[in-house]
């Protein structure tokens, strides 16, 4: 889990019902997981990071 204690996860409004993603801000950065796996672990990005990847994202870039 987490090495935040109880983050909040929010399903992704892009995802549709086969391929969910749900996220967590953190107070360094966010966390991602799988919505049919929850169990399945978290990966953790610092803000730096996952604000790259929302601006690739908006631009089209990925």
């Amino acid at each position: 889990m987490s090495s935040f204690p109880n983050p909040v996860f929010r399903t992704s409004s892009y995802s549709d019902r086969v391929n969910c993603v749900e996220v967590a801000d953190l107070p360094e950065g966010a966390a991602v997981r799988d919505s049919k796996d929850r169990d399945a672990g978290v990966l953790e990005f610092p803000a730096s990071e996952w604000r790259a990847f929302l601006d690739a994202a908006r631009d089209g870039d990925l």
